[in-house]
């Protein structure tokens, strides 16, 4: 099965998604999305097909986040890609892609629902 997953390696969940690709018997093409993004229309095109709004997306707990004031009512969803494409910290991980779907695998068991 063709698997990408959006990875961060310094990220616990990101690493047990990984693993329980793994252990499922796939071996995915892993993306360290920190150093090479996904294009923004590619961002916009997962964060659609994972049933989520850009909002859910985006990592609020980064300190960049408030420092670029996307907590703002008025922040829409170009100036958050904006900021994601900037800031890659700012998206939100795992994403992982297969051929049954997208899905952001937070929680980890979320990944079962496309493999």
């Amino acid at each position: 099965m063709d698997i990408t997953i959006y990875h961060n390696p310094r990220c616990g969940t990101s690493r047990n998604t990984l693993a329980a690709i793994r252990e499922a018997g796939h071996e995915p093409q892993v993306v360290d999305y920190l150093a090479t993004p996904p294009s923004r229309e590619a961002l916009r095109e997962m964060i659609a097909a994972s049933g989520l709004t850009v909002r859910e997306a985006i990592r609020s707990k980064e300190a960049v986040y408030a420092e670029l004031g996307l907590d703002a009512p008025g922040v829409g969803d170009d100036a958050l890609l904006d900021a994601m494409m900037a800031h890659p910290i700012l998206i939100n991980r795992p994403f992982v892609v297969t051929p049954k779907g997208v899905r952001l695998c937070r929680p980890v068991e979320r990944v079962g629902e496309i493999l």
